[in-house]
C-alpha cells in the first residue's frame, strides 16, 4: 500500500478500455458436476454449521463484529470489519433494513435487532490456520516511483499480514487485537515470545493458527470461472461466486453508497463507496456498463491526476491488488469513468476520489459478478 497519493485517488483511466468479455457457459461434465460439489475456496474458507473441531472459544462477545459479519454475508458491506460503529455500519444497517422492508434508520433499533436474530448463532470471529504455501510467496515493500512500479511483474501485497487483512476483509490492527501476542484470543497460558512486525502488530507466519472476522459468503464454484488469475484473486479475497444479478446500480454521492437491485427491484445489495470531490465530482447522470477488467493494468498519467508532478511521467503500471485501481475495473459508458477497488480500504468512505467510484478490493470484486452489460448505472447528488 504504498502507492503515490495522487495514484490513490485516481481519475481511473484504463488505456486500451476493458474488456467487456462475460465468463462463458461451461459445457457440463459428470466430473464439473462433481466438482461442483466442492468448495473451490481456499483452506481458510468459512464452513457454517459442519463441525469445526475448534477448541480455542473466543473470550468476548464483540456484538458489533458479529454484527458486521452477518450483514456482509447478507450482502450489506459495512466495508473493513473492524467491531467499530461507523457510517458505513450505518449505511450497512440501511441496506439491510430496505430490504426487508422495515424503518430505514441506520440503527440497531428493536425492529432490526429482532430481524437480525435469525443469524445470532453465527460468531463474530473463527480460528484458521494460515496455509503453508503462503510460504512460498515473496512479499516485498513496492516502491514509490511510478516509473520503478512500471517495472514490476505485480503491485502484490507487501507483506504477509496485508494478505490476511484483505483476506478476512480487515486491517492488521484488528488481527493484532483478535491475537495478543500472536496466538488467538481465548488461548491459555502467557503468549510465547515472537518477532514483531511492529510495536503492536505481529509477525504472522505459514502454518501458524490465528483468530480472524467470520466472514463468509466465500464458497467458489470453480468450474463456473473459467479467468484463472480472476479464480484466484476471488480464494484471495474470501469472494464466493453465487451473487445475484443486478439489473441496476445507484450511486449516492452525499451519502456515500453504492446499491444493487435485481430485475423485481429488489435490493440485494448495498456496499459503502468513496466518489468524487469539490475538484472532480462524480458525473451525475445515467450511465451503462461497458465491460469489466479483471486485474487490469493501469494507465498512470499525471496529467489526470491532482498534485501528480509531469515529471513523473506517463507510465503502464501492473496489476495486482495494490494497483490504483485495485483487482477490478468495470468500464463506465462515461469516458475515463469507472467503478473499482482500491489499494486502501481504509479509506472508503473516509476519503474522495478523483471522479470514479471506489470500493474495497473484496466488495468490488463481489459488485463485478453481479453486473453486466445490460446493468443501468445511476450516479446521483
Amino acid at each position: 500500500m504504498r502507492l503515490p497519493l495522487a495514484a490513490l485517488a485516481t481519475l481511473c483511466a484504463l488505456s486500451g478500455g476493458c474488456s467487456g468479455a462475460e465468463t462463458s457457459d461451461i459445457a457440463q461434465t459428470k466430473t464439473e458436476a462433481a466438482a461442483r460439489d466442492q468448495n473451490g475456496a481456499d483452506t481458510m474458507a468459512s464452513n457454517d454449521g459442519a463441525p469445526s473441531g475448534e477448541t480455542i472459544t473466543d473470550p468476548q462477545q464483540r456484538p458489533v463484529m458479529q454484527m458486521q459479519v452477518v450483514l456482509e454475508r447478507l450482502g450489506f458491506a459495512p466495508g473493513v470489519i473492524d467491531g467499530k460503529e461507523g457510517a458505513s455500519l450505518a449505511n450497512a444497517l440501511k441496506g439491510f433494513q430496505e430490504a426487508r422492508n422495515l424503518p430505514v434508520t441506520g440503527e440497531l433499533d428493536a425492529a432490526t435487532r429482532t430481524a437480525l436474530a435469525e443469524w445470532s448463532t453465527i460468531p463474530a470471529t473463527r480460528v484458521v490456520t494460515i496455509p503453508q504455501e503462503w510460504g512460498q510467496i515473496a512479499f516485498a515493500t513496492l516502491p514509490e516511483n511510478p516509473a520503478d512500479q512500471a517495472k514490476l511483474k505485480a503491485l502484490a501485497y507487501e507483506s504477509l499480514i496485508e494478505k490476511l487483512s484483505e483476506r478476512f476483509h480487515t486491517t492488521p490492527d484488528v488481527l493484532a487485537q483478535l491475537n495478543p501476542g500472536g496466538q488467538p484470543a481465548g488461548t491459555g497460558g502467557a503468549a510465547a515470545p515472537q518477532t514483531m512486525a511492529t510495536p503492536s502488530v505481529p509477525a504472522f507466519a505459514p502454518g501458524q493458527t490465528i483468530r480472524v472476522p467470520n466472514v463468509g459468503a466465500d464458497r467458489i464454484d470453480a468450474v463456473t470461472v473459467d479467468n484463472k488469475e480472476w479464480l484466484e484473486t476471488l480464494r484471495s479475497l474470501g469472494v464466493g461466486t453465487d451473487q445475484p444479478a443486478a439489473a441496476r446500480l445507484v450511486v449516492d454521492e452525499s451519502e456515500g453508497w453504492l446499491k444493487a437491485y435485481d430485475a423485481a427491484d429488489k435490493l440485494v445489495a448495498m456496499f459503502t463507496v468513496t466518489t468524487g470531490s469539490q475538484h472532480d465530482p462524480l458525473p451525475i447522470g445515467n450511465w451503462g456498463i461497458k465491460g469489466k477488467a479483471y486485474n487490469p493494468p493501469y494507465a498512470y498519467d499525471p496529467a489526470l491526476l491532482r498534485n501528480a508532478p509531469a515529471s513523473n511521467g506517463k507510465h503502464q503500471l501492473p496489476p495486482g491488488p495494490n494497483s490504483p485501481v485495485g483487482v477490478v475495473w468495470i468500464d463506465l459508458t462515461k469516458d475515463h469513468y469507472g467503478i473499482h477497488g482500491t489499494p486502501s480500504p481504509e479509506t472508503i468512505g473516509r476519503a474522495q476520489s478523483n471522479g470514479c467510484v471506489r470500493l474495497t478490493n473484496w466488495d468490488a470484486a463481489r459488485l463485478a459478478q453481479m453486473v453486466s452489460g445490460s446493468t443501468k448505472v445511476e450516479f446521483r447528488k
